[in-house]
C-alpha cells in the first residue's frame, strides 16, 4: 500500500496533478494520527508501569513516523520540482504550498511534544535510541518543510500589507536565523548589531525580508561549492522630519554579483528597494564584493495611552509578577488532539488552564474571567486568531490590562509573523516547537 502510493506518474508536463497530491497528503495525515496514537498510548502504559506494552508501542510508532517522513520528503521534493516547471500562476503555487505547510506541522508539532515527554520517562537503551532517531528524522523534515517556506518568498513581492511598528535589526536577524534553517545553507554570517532602540520604525518588514533574501539565495547560488562569509552592518545615514535613511553594508569574501544593474526589471531586491525610493550601489576587490544599500524607514507611530474607560468590557487589574504554577491560562484551539497535546505539556507546570474552541468563545471567557496569559491557534472556525487578537486589544484599549497573546500556529510562511503581531500578539510560536520553548516564551511575559 505505501509502494503504490509512492509511485508518481510521469505524466506531469505542465502541472501537479492534484489527484496524486491529495491522495498523498491524504495518507500522510494518516499515518501521522496513526503514529501519534501509539505514542500517546505508550506515555499512558508508561504511567501505569506497564513498560513492556510500552515499548511495543513506542517502537511502531518511531518506526511508523520514520517512514511518513521519507514519504513527505519525497512528497515535498516532487512539489518543488513540479512548481519549477509548472506555468501556473505564482498565486496557485503558494497557495498549495501554504496548505502543505499547514496541514503537515500539525502533526509534525504532536508528534515532537509527545517524543520529548517520552524521552523524560526513563525509556530502555534501545526504546531510547529508536526515539532519538525518530526526533532526528522529525528535524530533517521540519529543515525540508522551512525550505518550502523559502520557496514563496520571491512571490510576494508587491502585495499591500497593513504598516506596522518593528525593528531593523531584529527583523534582518530573525532573517538570517530563518535562512539558516535551510539544511544546506553555506553562509557564515557577520551581523554586527548595534543599540536596538535606534532602529524602531514603522511600515512593512516583510519587504525588508524579501530583500535580504533575494541577496542570500544570490550570494549562495554562485558560491554553492564553498562557505562564503557574509558580513552586514547598519549605520543611520541622515535623517528627516518624517523618516531616517538607513545604510546597509553586506561584503562577502569573494566576488559576488549581489544585483543585476537593470533596476526595475532585474532582481527582486532591486525592485524592492526602487518601489521604496531606496538606492544600491557594489564594489569589488580582488577577493572581496561589497553591496550598498540606502533606504528611507519612517518613524515609528508614538502609542497614545487613552484614559481609563468605564464601560469597556476587560477587567483593568494591576499587573503582577505570578509563578508559572499560579497563572490561569486560557488555550484557544479548536482541534481537540492539538488541545490535548498541549494540555499534556502544561499541566504537570501550570494548574488552571481553559481551553476554547475558536476566537468568538475565547472573548466570551476573557469577558467572564481573568487570564494572564492566552496561547492562541490562528486558523480556526467561527473566529480566527488574528481578528480575536484585534477584538481583544479593541477591548482592552483606554485601561490599564494587557492580556498577553502567543500566537501558536501551524501558519509558518515568510509574512505570518508579522500579520500575528500586527494584530496585537505579543509572542509568536510556529508548529512544531520544543515544549522547553514554549515555557520559556510564557515565562518572559509574565
Amino acid at each position: 500500500m505505501m509502494e503504490s502510493d509512492d509511485h508518481v506518474s510521469a505524466n506531469t508536463d505542465n502541472q501537479y496533478p492534484d489527484e496524486v497530491f491529495n491522495k498523498k497528503k491524504s495518507s500522510i495525515e494518516t499515518y501521522s494520527i496513526i503514529s501519534l496514537l501509539c505514542l500517546i498510548l505508550a506515555v499512558i502504559f508508561i504511567s501505569f508501569d506497564l513498560r513492556l506494552l510500552a515499548g511495543f508501542l513506542v517502537i511502531a510508532g518511531a518506526a511508523l513516523f520514520v517512514m511518513i517522513i521519507r514519504k513527505a520528503n519525497d512528497l515535498i521534493k516532487t512539489v518543488k520540482e513540479s512548481f519549477r516547471d509548472a506555468s501556473s500562476s505564482n498565486e496557485k503555487k503558494d497557495d498549495v504550498i501554504t496548505d502543505f505547510s499547514h496541514r503537515i506541522r500539525e502533526p509534525l508539532n504532536n508528534l515532537v511534544i509527545i517524543a520529548d515527554l517520552l524521552m523524560a520517562t526513563g525509556l530502555q537503551k534501545k526504546q531510547k535510541e529508536l526515539i532519538e532517531t525518530f526526533i532526528a528524522s522529525t528535524n530533517n523534515m521540519v529543515t525540508t518543510v522551512n525550505e518550502l517556506t523559502m520557496e514563496t518568498a520571491g512571490n510576494l513581492s508587491f502585495e499591500a500589507r497593513k504598516q506596522i511598528r518593528y525593528n531593523i535589526l531584529s527583523t534582518i536577524q530573525n532573517t538570517i536565523e530563518l535562512y539558516s534553517l535551510k539544511e544546506k545553507a553555506n553562509l557564515d554570517f557577520i551581523f554586527n548589531k548595534k543599540d536596538y532602540s535606534d532602529y524602531e520604525c514603522q511600515g512593512d518588514p516583510i519587504v525588508l525580508k524579501q530583500i535580504f533574501l533575494d541577496i542570500f539565495n544570490t550570494i549562495e547560488a554562485q558560491n554553492s561549492d564553498m562557505p562564503t562569509k557574509v558580513t552586514i552592518n547598519l549605520k543611520k545615514e541622515r535623517e528627516s522630519d518624517r523618516e531616517r535613511y538607513i545604510g546597509m553594508r553586506i561584503q562577502t569574501d569573494k566576488k559576488t554579483i549581489f544585483i543585476d544593474q537593470d533596476g526595475d526589471s532585474g532582481h527582486l531586491a532591486s525592485k524592492l528597494i526602487a518601489s521604496v525610493n531606496g538606492k544600491f550601489s557594489q564594489e569589488s576587490g580582488n577577493n572581496f564584493t561589497v553591496l550598498n544599500i540606502i533606504m528611507p524607514f519612517a518613524y515609528p507611530v508614538t502609542e497614545i495611552k487613552l484614559p481609563p474607560s468605564d464601560t469597556g468590557s476587560a477587567v483593568s487589574r494591576e499587573k503582577v509578577h505570578k509563578e508559572l504554577k499560579d497563572i490561569n491560562i486560557l488555550l484557544v484551539e479548536d482541534n481537540l488532539i492539538n488541545q490535548k497535546i498541549t494540555l499534556l505539556t502544561l499541566k504537570p507546570l501550570v494548574n488552571s488552564i481553559d481551553t476554547a474552541s475558536n476566537g468568538k468563545e475565547a472573548i466570551e471567557k476573557l469577558n467572564a474571567s481573568n487570564y494572564d496569559l492566552i496561547l492562541m491557534d490562528i486558523v480556526m472556525p467561527v473566529m480566527n486568531g488574528i481578528i480575536a487578537a484585534e477584538k481583544i486589544r479593541e477591548l482592552e484599549a483606554g485601561s490599564d490590562t494587557h492580556v498577553p497573546i502567543i500566537a501558536i500556529t501551524a501558519n509558518a510562511m515568510i509574512g505570518d509573523r508579522e500579520k500575528c503581531l500586527s494584530a496585537g500578539i505579543d509572542e509568536y510560536l510556529s508548529k512544531p516547537f520544543q515544549p522547553a520553548l514554549l515555557i520559556e516564551k510564557i515565562k518572559q511575559l509574565l
